[in-house]
């Protein structure tokens, strides 16, 4: 078990998405922001089934910068409830773990 995980969020749009993964990486919240476009959710929301095309982000950092992320994901998303799930990341290549420590403060 790492003190490192990976978060994931939706965006609308793909400039949304790359705000949002910019300024996690320049505030040193994450190490990296990998951006995964033209997915399509199917979703509840409101008593309706929705459809929208989405980008994913695939965010790593660490369990000392989580809350600042979530923080920073509700105040740049445009959504009304942004998805915002931590998984742990059990294990990882040394030289990786030690690249996301040295990127997020």
């Amino acid at each position: 078990m790492t003190d490192y995980k990976l978060v994931l969020t939706t965006a609308g749009s793909q400039e949304e998405a790359r705000t949002i993964a910019r300024t996690l990486v320049e505030r040193r919240l994450a190490a990296c922001v990998n951006i995964v476009p033209q997915i399509e959710s199917i979703y509840r929301w409101k008593d309706a089934v929705e459809e929208t095309p989405e980008c994913l982000l695939l965010i790593k950092t660490s369990l000392g910068a989580l809350d600042r992320v979530r923080h920073a994901i509700r105040e740049l998303h445009s959504y009304e409830v942004p998805e915002f799930i931590c998984l742990a990341i059990e294990d990882g290549s040394p030289g990786y773990l030690d690249w996301i420590a040295g990127s997020v403060r």
